[in-house]
């Protein structure tokens, strides 16, 4: 049954948690770029992916259903650092300054608001642009008037909220996040073991009416309470962590040897990275926080339990390296030992030299404007259709997170024709 969709008329604010930072900056500066025409947003899947029609047809994702256009999004968020985009897109040195010049102007006026921030959950971090806050509730607080604030300033009709900031520190789901009773307590008593700056942020988002969007392996939406705000608000909620290299490449590989039934006994994966989010990473807190993200993927496509002769052994490990020389460019090496035929061994090894932010950057946009299309299409909570672009598909606890790419985006094209009222399309017709 078709849903009514709410046109995206006026404008969109996007406002991102680490404005300042590599994925952030890279994002916002391709975004103007595109719409000045100075660039093409390769990677953009709701810009420049096509999808089959009911009749055979094949039609732009952007035309078949009514997303924001490019020209109608303001920039604005937070940053522990003072700089604006150009500075500190200059400083995370992922584009040219040749690129970066011709949106300068643009990108000088997006100045960060102070961060909420607590340097116990990244300590590698030492910020100086961070708000005061006693309570966490009196940071939730802060932030809604933030929202508020840039809404009415920018002349917005809406806002989405994208968390593009570094890891947290890994913590285990507890008692304080289990209802929105408990959630809020634990705020307003400042219980600073549980509750992380980016819970906040989501909170304050939820609170105003934006979809929030979580950009890193934190936990933070992917909880009971969060669940239970976002409903009782009425507000999509999306995540987690941005699928973007080594765990595309493994979303790929491993439904193959799945679909071919070939057996897996070994993956090693390692990478080395010297942007921000590496220097985080390189604190064993927060790698905990993105290693249960990385090695959850292969369990839940290669189900040992019903495949226990070819995936009930797999010794999996994911290591991420600091590598200051490397900046932004991220080199990640893949070595999976896999056996065929009779038990014969062979090995495939992956050497992927990618750039972070270019890969995550589309990433980001698209998970913005697809959240702001749920929300006009009155749809709330967890948008299980978009795991597509997660690392760590959000998923509530009677369901199963789809780590299979190749599936992600049939949800994704499934989803979209039933917002139109269409059905899938016969391929044997």
């Amino acid at each position: 049954m078709k849903q009514e969709i709410k046109p995206a008329t006026g404008r969109l604010g996007v406002l991102v948690v680490g404005v300042g930072g590599a994925v952030a900056t890279t994002m916002i500066t391709g975004t103007l770029a595109s719409r000045k025409g100075l660039a093409k947003p390769i990677g953009s899947i709701s810009q420049l992916a096509t999808m089959r029609m009911e009749n055979n047809e094949e039609k732009l994702i952007k035309d078949v259903v009514p997303l924001t256009d490019l020209k109608d999004i303001v920039f604005g968020g937070w940053d522990i650092f003072p700089d604006n985009a150009y500075e500190a897109a200059m400083y995370a040195e992922v584009l040219k300054e040749k690129d970066l010049n011709g949106v300068k102007e643009e990108l000088e006026a997006i100045k960060p608001m102070p961060a909420a921030f607590d340097h116990n959950w990244a300590k590698r971090l030492n910020g100086t642009h961070i708000k005061k806050a006693a309570t966490r509730w009196e940071m939730v607080k802060q932030l809604r008037q933030d929202i508020r604030d840039f809404k009415v300033a920018n002349k917005c009709d809406r806002v989405a909220v994208l968390w593009a900031a570094s890891t947290e520190i890994y913590i285990p789901l507890s008692d304080e996040h289990k209802s929105l009773a408990a959630l809020e307590k634990a705020m307003k008593d400042n219980n600073t073991t549980v509750i992380s700056p980016s819970m906040c942020y989501a909170y304050a988002a939820i609170a105003e009416g934006a979809p929030f969007i979580m950009g890193a392996p934190n936990l933070c939406v992917d909880t009971p309470a969060m669940w239970e705000f976002s409903k009782k608000m009425n507000v999509p909620i999306s995540g987690k962590d941005f699928k973007s290299g080594q765990t595309l490449m493994k979303t790929v590989l491993a439904p193959m040897f799945k679909t071919r039934m070939l057996g897996v006994s070994g993956w090693f994966s390692t990478n080395i990275l010297g942007n921000r989010d590496g220097e985080v990473l390189d604190d064993p807190d927060n790698f905990k926080t993105k290693e249960v993200s990385k090695l959850s993927v292969i369990d839940t496509i290669f189900e040992p339990e019903k495949y226990p002769d070819l995936y009930g052994d797999v010794y999996h490990k994911v290591r991420i390296n600091y590598y200051p020389p490397r900046k932004d460019n991220k080199e990640a090496w893949d070595n999976i030992d896999i056996f065929g035929w009779m038990g014969y061994p062979m090995e495939i090894k992956v050497n992927f030299l990618c750039r972070d932010s270019i890969l995550a950057a589309p990433i980001a946009l698209d998970l913005v404007l697809f959240s702001d299309l749920a929300l006009r299409a009155g749809m709330c909570g967890i948008q299980t259709w978009l795991s597509f672009f997660c690392k760590s598909p959000m998923h509530d606890f009677e369901h199963q997170p789809e780590h299979d790419l190749f599936t992600q985006w049939r949800m994704v094209k499934q989803t979209l024709r039933n917002m139109i009222g269409e059905k899938e399309p016969d391929y044997l017709a």
